[in-house]
């Protein structure tokens, strides 16, 4: 759950260059996101948020090729594990260690000539937050990254404190306060300890006001109440949400994606296949921002669709045409493609087919959570009692 305190967090301005950055953002055309920040950050070298947008927008450009941008990787029991892939290349730890390190200096800097300057310390909470996804993500040091979340809230506190129509600097209170509000008994307590304090109902509260009221962090505090009523079991709370994201970013799939989910949570499977019939019918006509959408991405979707509402022959059609090409998906959907596969051959007594699928999952991606259940499966097959328990635990 650390990632929900730094998941989306951004100040925009009407720097003409952040604006197109953060549109290229919200339509998870990173590269082009990422140039423009560049060239934000070079025309204004004193800006230590422009160097956050930057930073930002390589930690998602990782993310995102990982598969690690959709919520079943965000509310999954095991969230956000260290899927291959995951690991940034040499010049994209270079440039966002980089960027995250001149805005600590920069903001740091304005803050020994006035220790009330709420743009120095909101960009150093900024700047923190993210190295702090960063730790968790890449590092898996989630205490050095619940530190880093904690002290840039309490930077965010002091902003909101300073100039209390800052509707936006209250974001990371609002994910802050739900992250450890929402930790299990045992881990929440250990935490307190510590001297992290959350409000699960608080962080809630904060978020829709953010999302209400807030200007630069409005999409920001919606797309984190998106994510939590999924994580919740809300679907219906976060259709709303969607529909409105993708009228704003049509050229993201992922919202398409994501729409689909959540009709399927709320049981209604004729509007989820609605959703993927059409991504593709917007991949097949060349719509902007689809071209790097691979088919068997909308196969793996609807394979695992139909998997769940028991059409298994049916799945297993989709899922062999995805994983007949696999090196076309992200790591986290082919290895759980295969997965997946596996688990509807076993229903279907292909126990030998069924256990090439999950040697696949085991040898293509060894580190995965998807692995670590293939290997269960290969000495026992995938029975649909188990299917039923793991439904009914969604």
């Amino acid at each position: 759950m650390i990632l929900l305190a730094t998941l989306l967090l951004l100040q925009t301005a009407s720097n003409p260059l952040v604006v197109t950055g953060y549109d290229h953002f919200y339509n998870i055309e990173f590269p082009q996101a990422i140039a423009a920040f560049q060239q934000a950050a070079t025309e204004d070298p004193a800006n230590p948020q422009l160097q956050n947008h930057l930073a930002q927008a390589v930690l998602f450009s990782m993310m995102f090729r990982a598969g690690a941008l959709e919520t079943e990787m965000v509310t999954g029991g095991n969230a956000f594990a260290r899927q291959p892939g995951m690991e940034p290349t040499p010049a994209e730890q270079k440039l966002f260690d980089e960027a995250i390190a001149e805005s600590i200096r920069l903001s740091k800097a304005a803050l020994e000539k006035d220790p009330n300057d709420t743009a120095a310390l909101y960009a150093q909470g900024a700047a923190l937050s993210f190295r702090g996804t960063y730790n968790y993500l890449v590092r898996k040091a989630w205490l050095d990254a619940l530190r880093d979340s904690t002290a840039a809230r309490k930077l965010h506190n002091r902003v909101a404190e300073l100039d209390p129509a800052n509707i936006d600097a209250m974001l990371m209170q609002g994910a802050h306060d739900y992250m450890v509000g929402s930790l299990p008994a045992t881990t929440r307590a250990l935490v307190i300890l510590l001297g992290f304090h959350g409000d699960r109902e608080g962080g809630i509260r904060t978020l829709q006001l953010v999302a209400e009221k807030g200007t630069d962090n409005k999409v920001d505090a919606e797309i984190l109440l998106g994510i939590i009523a999924r994580r919740e079991r809300r679907p219906q709370d976060a259709i709303p949400i969607c529909l409105s994201l993708h009228e704003r970013y049509p050229r993201n799939w992922l919202i398409l994606f994501e729409l689909s989910q959540m009709y399927a949570d709320l049981g209604d499977k004729e509007k989820a296949l609605q959703a993927l019939t059409r991504v593709e019918e917007l991949k097949l006509d060349g719509s902007p921002g689809f071209g790097t959408l691979s088919l068997e991405r909308i196969e793996y979707a609807r394979g695992n669709l139909l998997f769940w509402y028991d059409e298994t022959d049916a799945a297993i059609r989709h899922l062999r045409r995805a994983t007949a090409n696999a090196q076309f998906l992200d790591p986290n959907s082919a290895a759980s493609a295969w997965l997946r596969l596996g688990q509807c051959l076993d229903l279907k007594g292909l126990r030998d087919d069924a256990r090439a699928a999950y040697r696949t999952a085991v040898r293509d991606w060894p580190h995965s959570d998807e692995a670590r259940s293939a290997r269960r499966y290969l000495s026992r097959p995938f029975t649909q009692k188990e299917k039923t328990s793991i439904s009914g635990a969604k």
